[in-house]
């Protein structure tokens, strides 16, 4: 995935919030993954419209922090290693 990408969630996935779990989660047909706040927070912003630059950049922002690109990388490339997310190029 470069910088340039747009991940969304594939078809198939759900991103939610669960009451009961007090947390989002990724519903989908094998299953349901119970999500960090921080992967929650990145995964919220995968819409396929936005960059990974501009999701970096929006993240930042939010939580007034630099130098998050490097975690954020990384976390994208494992969702999209577990099938999670898909990338459009720019």
């Amino acid at each position: 995935m470069t910088q340039a990408d747009r991940p969304s969630i594939r078809p198939g996935i759900r991103l939610q919030w669960e009451a009961v779990q007090n947390a989002y989660v990724l519903l989908y047909p094998e299953g349901m993954v119970k999500l960090n706040t921080s992967a929650a927070e990145i995964l919220r912003r995968c819409d396929g419209l936005r960059s990974v630059d501009e999701i970096v950049s929006d993240l930042e922002s939010a939580f007034n922090r630099n130098g998050l690109q490097p975690e954020i990388e990384h976390f994208l490339q494992l969702a999209r290693a577990q099938g999670w997310l898909s990338a459009a190029q720019s």
